[in-house]
């Protein structure tokens, strides 16, 4: 059959199936911030819409993401204070080309992929601030620091300091059938601790691999007014389809209150600044005046007596650049969202439920201090909210509201360009997923009827999906 042939009777198959239509701007994902590429840099460009002025602003915080940050003291006085402990160097080590990190092999050292670690809450004790004893992100209803080892395994270490240990990853194979009789397998991780250089691993250790997700278009979702996100919201199961987007709630470090989260595998942070000041401090040991004090958790003699690149080590001219080149990483344009094959699959995926969680479109608000995302249609293809994915997801490891089986929605905007930008297709919150139809099959929980749903569709039809969501 001729490819003309094959695309003319796809027309015909979308007829029948009522299947809609591109949607105005749909096209152009991030609105008017939308870039038009499709090489390696693809996530790495600026906002379409950003002043000459901004720009250079933006060079600035791209220079200091992807340089390295060195020992101090240094005559590199403005990116020394790297450490004492820590997991990369440089933000660019593990968001290469502003892109997603993969899951390391079973003999690999964690390049892009991190472990979050906490013990089990105390009982009775809810998460109110400032309760006397309780360190980190605990005083304010976050996980509890793992004692020694604190939120965040530092798997290297400047001289005279003790690494924390290294981290580990094993797989076993899970086999499984489509309806139509096709295998598949998927990759199912356990994370373990080797040479814990502090002392035994606490008993009730609660382990959570994040793996570094692009970059693209978070500024834009900060930008989504808050009532619109609550809007979605149905904790309670309310109308009774199964879906039940709950909002996470956590510590503003800059405002001083709860504040809805929106950001991060758990929707754990509230705002770009203080995901970027956070990755700062956890990922590179780099003290900001939002998170002054050293990440040096009790008991850690060596790493408090190390020495400092100044208080705090990266200042707030070089905090907010950063933070501008991170809110204004433009977002690709879809490539071919018009085609026959790629208008069927979005059809599909709406019909299987994934829209239920994955919401297409948002309309961003008012945002003085960044002008590049106000006033926006977008299509991220997430609601911001956590939902159950289910025991074969789940980490066990409690997050501010966010339990231990629920993860925040990712936005999907960029997923057919990670292969080109990134060199793998690995994806879900731990890259155990080989590829997007492996990711989909991991869903459970809220999403078991979605799930299900691809289950039962042909070979034709989960090839079509797979053209909607590569094409984004």
């Amino acid at each position: 059959m001729s490819r003309r042939l094959a695309l003319l009777l796809s027309a015909v198959v979308l007829a029948c199936e009522d299947a809609p239509a591109l949607e105005p701007g749909e096209a152009t994902p991030g609105g008017d911030t939308t870039v038009f590429d499709t090489t390696g840099n693809a996530f790495s460009l600026s906002a379409r819409n950003m002043s000459f002025d901004r720009r250079q602003r933006f060079v600035v915080g791209n220079s200091f993401f992807n340089k390295n940050w060195v020992t101090a003291p240094s005559s590199t006085t403005s990116r020394d204070g790297l450490g004492p402990t820590f997991n990369a160097r440089s933000c660019s080590t593990c968001h290469f080309k502003d892109g997603r990190g993969r899951a390391p092999g079973p003999d690999e050292d964690f390049t892009g992929l991190l472990l979050r670690l906490s013990i089990l809450s105390i009982p009775g004790i809810p998460g109110i601030p400032g309760i006397p004893g309780i360190p980190g992100e605990a005083a304010h209803g976050g996980p509890r620091d793992a004692g020694p080892y604190g939120e965040q395994l530092q798997s290297q270490a400047i001289a005279d300091v003790p690494a924390e240990g290294t981290p580990r990853v094993t797989y076993v194979e899970r086999a499984g059938t489509f309806t139509d009789g096709e295998p598949y397998s998927l990759r199912a991780p356990t994370y373990t601790i080797e040479a814990p250089a502090l002392g035994p691993l606490p008993a009730d250790l609660l382990i959570s691999p994040r793996v570094a997700p692009a970059m693209i278009g978070m500024g834009l979702l900060e930008a989504i007014a808050e009532a619109d996100i609550l809007a979605r919201a149905d904790p309670d199961d309310g109308d009774g389809d199964g879906i039940s987007g709950r909002p996470n709630y956590v510590w503003d470090h800059a405002a001083g209150a709860k504040r809805l989260g929106r950001l991060g595998w758990k929707a754990n942070q509230p705002s770009v600044r203080q995901q970027t000041a956070g990755a700062f401090l956890g990922d590179m040991g780099i003290s900001s005046s939002l998170f002054p004090l050293e990440n040096c958790p009790e008991g850690q003699v060596a790493c408090a007596a190390a020495a400092t690149g100044g208080s705090p080590e990266i200042d707030d001219d070089l905090l907010a650049d950063v933070t501008l080149y991170a809110s204004t990483l433009a977002v690709p344009a879809r490539r071919d969202p018009g085609a026959p094959e790629v208008l069927r699959g979005k059809h599909l995926f709406a019909t299987a439920g994934c829209t239920d969680c994955h919401t297409p479109q948002h309309v961003t608000g008012d945002a003085p201090d960044l002008p590049e995302v106000a006033s926006q249609t977008i299509f991220p293809f997430t609601d911001l909210l956590l939902h159950d994915m289910g025991d074969g997801l789940a980490d066990h490891r409690p997050d501010y509201d966010a339990s231990g089986a629920e993860w925040r929605t990712p936005p999907l905007w960029g997923l057919g360009l990670v292969e080109t930008v990134n060199g793998h297709t690995e994806f879900l919150h731990d890259g155990r997923a080989r590829s997007l139809l492996e990711a989909v099959l991991w869903h459970g929980g809220e999403a078991e009827a979605a799930r299900d749903a691809v289950l039962a569709m042909t070979a034709d039809e989960r090839t079509a999906l797979l053209a909607f969501l590569n094409s984004l």
